[in-house]
C-alpha cells in the first residue's frame, strides 16, 4: 500500500478551489518541501470536522481547548501547486491513547468493500493512503477551519434549506415558484 505519512505535519489544513456552488474540496498536508493534496466531498470535510470535535470532546478532556486552537488559527489559502494524489473514498478517525493524539487517515478506496477486489483496474493498482497525525489543539483548529470552509458556500433557502444560486432557485416549499 502506498501510504504517505505526517507525524506530525507543519500543516494539514481543509480547503477549495472554485466559485461557490462549483468548488473542489481537498485535505492538504506539508511537512518541510514536502507536500500532498487530496480531494474529497464536502460532506465528508463536514462530517471529519464534526467527529474530530467529538472525538476530541470525548477522549482528549482539557487539550485541545479553545485557548490552544485559536493560537494555531491557519486562515492561509492552500499551498500550490493544488494537485491531488487521489479522491479520497473512505476516512478514518481515531485517538492514539498512548500518545495522546488523533489520527486521521484518508484513503482512495474502501478497503471491506467485496466488489473492490472484482475490478481489474484495481487489482492492478496499489491502494493509496494519506496519515496525518495531530496533537488536540491542532486538530480543534483544523475542525474548526473545515467548518468555516464548508459553510463559506452559497447561502441557504431560508424556506427549503437548499443552496441558493445568484439566479435564484425553484423552491419546493414554494410549490415550485422560483424565489
Amino acid at each position: 500500500m502506498a501510504l504517505v505519512e505526517f507525524d506530525p505535519p507543519d500543516r494539514f489544513v481543509a480547503g477549495t478551489v472554485g466559485p461557490p456552488g462549483q468548488r473542489t474540496f481537498f485535505l492538504q498536508a506539508s511537512s518541510g518541501r514536502r507536500l500532498t493534496s487530496v480531494s474529497l466531498e464536502k460532506e465528508q470535510v463536514s462530517v471529519l470536522a464534526d467527529r474530530i470535535n467529538d472525538l476530541l470532546d470525548s477522549y482528549a478532556g482539557g487539550a485541545g481547548g479553545d485557548h490552544a486552537a485559536a493560537a494555531l488559527v491557519d486562515n492561509a489559502p492552500l499551498d500550490t501547486p493544488i494537485e491531488d494524489e487521489f479522491r479520497v473514498n473512505t476516512l478514518s478517525l481515531a485517538w492514539d491513547e498512548a500518545r495522546g493524539v488523533v489520527v486521521i487517515e484518508a484513503l482512495d478506496r474502501d478497503p471491506d468493500d467485496p466488489e473492490a477486489s472484482l475490478d481489474p483496474s484495481v487489482l492492478t493498482e496499489e491502494p493509496r493512503q494519506i496519515r496525518v497525525v495531530l496533537p488536540p489543539a491542532t486538530a480543534r483548529a483544523f475542525a474548526r477551519r473545515a467548518q468555516s470552509v464548508v459553510s463559506a458556500g452559497r447561502p441557504s433557502c431560508p424556506f427549503c434549506g437548499g443552496p441558493l444560486e445568484p439566479e435564484g432557485h425553484i423552491c419546493p416549499r414554494a410549490n415550485g415558484y422560483k424565489r
